[in-house]
């Protein structure tokens, strides 16, 4: 199976200086299609990529994890992710960036939201707008879901993420700001 644009397919932001040409974009983004080879193999790996950062746990994904991850989440209408592919690689364009998603439920607006569960872009691509570039996608399509809030998580010491987390819009939140900030926890089953 190829890989090619379709139209869900969204080129990367560019901006025009000085009336400058408009050069081709570095990379695209698009949904990733689980049942696509390519694009399975694509979320693997770059998945892979971030966990073996520190940020990522610094533990690459087990071969269990890397043989089911995709087909999991094929069988989860809740789940969707966005690709980014660098434009320039000769011959099949290279995965460079990855967000996975999950739907849930707001039930004080009785209305869906769309939780940015992973967020991985190869190291040589970072700081060249494929994070917002995917994010824009993520939330187009959280829309098109009928979503009321995008939710993320982020450790507090990746400091350049919590930068751009920022400037795409997200913030802490608090009911009362009375009683604090929503805080993160987790228990492992």
């Amino acid at each position: 199976m190829t890989l090619e644009r379709d139209s869900a397919a969204s080129p990367a932001f560019s901006a025009e200086r000085g009336g400058a040409a408009r050069q081709e974009p570095a990379f695209w983004v698009a949904l990733a299609d689980y049942g696509n080879p390519v694009h399975a193999q694509a979320v693997v790996d770059v998945l892979d990529a971030y966990a073996r950062e520190p940020a990522g746990g610094g533990k690459g994904l087990t071969e269990t994890v890397k043989q089911g991850l995709v087909a999991a989440m094929a069988r989860r209408p809740d789940a969707f992710s966005v690709l980014a592919w660098d434009a320039s690689a000769a011959g099949s364009p290279r995965a460079i960036g990855l967000i996975n998603c999950f739907e849930g439920f707001s039930t004080f607006a009785a209305r869906p939201l769309v939780n940015v569960h992973d967020v991985a872009v190869l190291q040589a691509y970072r700081g060249q707008g494929v994070a917002q570039s995917m994010l824009a996608l993520v939330e187009q399509e959280a829309r098109r879901r009928g979503a009321c809030k995008l939710t993320l998580e982020v450790l507090e010491g990746n400091r350049p993420a919590m930068r751009l987390y920022q400037r795409e819009g997200f913030a802490h939140y608090a009911l009362d700001p009375a009683w604090g900030t929503a805080v993160m926890m987790q228990k492992k089953l």
